[in-house]
């Protein structure tokens, strides 16, 4: 039951699910949590329940997995457009446990990029891979020190990074000389 005041009955024995699920309960006890020392607990809040709900948007995504949205939600970047389309049909149609789910979410954020990349070249100021891709500072911070020996778990997806950036500015360009060199050679 999500995202209710209510706990579920029977409640689940707690050595239960310690033993079912490695490092459940690790936070149990104030004295393991790194903030236990200056935590308080606010004893007269204790049984008031869930806070008051924000009114319902049926335009806001929810997973088909909760029966209703969570008490306090984001409202700055609604859906739109086609983007925001695939974004919707991944929460409606999808659990959150399916692969599909992700690579909706992954294709609409896809769509929203180039969507924006497209708007910025009808702008006065249009994107600039080089600069804000942080290229330029690759060479200026220490990009081999920084990198290794720290522990960075980015490092293992480094190679594919030049890829996933500049891949779709080349094909585009590639694209566009095509069609240039199509419409000079019809002249």
């Amino acid at each position: 039951m999500p995202y209710t005041a209510s706990v579920p009955r029977p409640a689940p024995d707690r050595a239960a699910l310690r033993a079912r699920i490695p490092g459940w309960g690790v936070d149990l006890d104030p004295a393991d949590r790194p903030s236990g020392v200056v935590e308080k607990i606010d004893d007269a809040a204790v049984g008031r329940g869930m806070p008051p709900r924000q009114a319902l948007d049926s335009d806001r995504e929810r997973s088909i997995e909760h029966a209703f949205l969570t008490p306090v939600f984001g409202t700055a970047q609604p859906l739109h457009g086609v983007s925001g389309r695939i974004r919707k049909l991944a929460y409606d149609r999808f659990s959150e446990g399916r692969a599909a789910h992700w690579l909706l979410l992954i294709v609409g954020d896809r769509v929203e990029a180039i969507g924006a990349h497209l708007r910025s070249f009808a702008s006065a100021r249009p994107d600039n891979p080089i600069t804000e891709t942080g290229v330029l500072a690759e060479a200026r911070r220490h990009p081999i020190r920084s990198r290794f020996g720290r522990g960075r778990v980015d490092r293992h997806h480094t190679w594919l990074d030049p890829i996933l950036v500049a891949g779709p500015w080349v094909l585009a360009a590639w694209g566009a000389f095509r069609v240039l060199r199509r419409i000079v050679s019809r002249r």
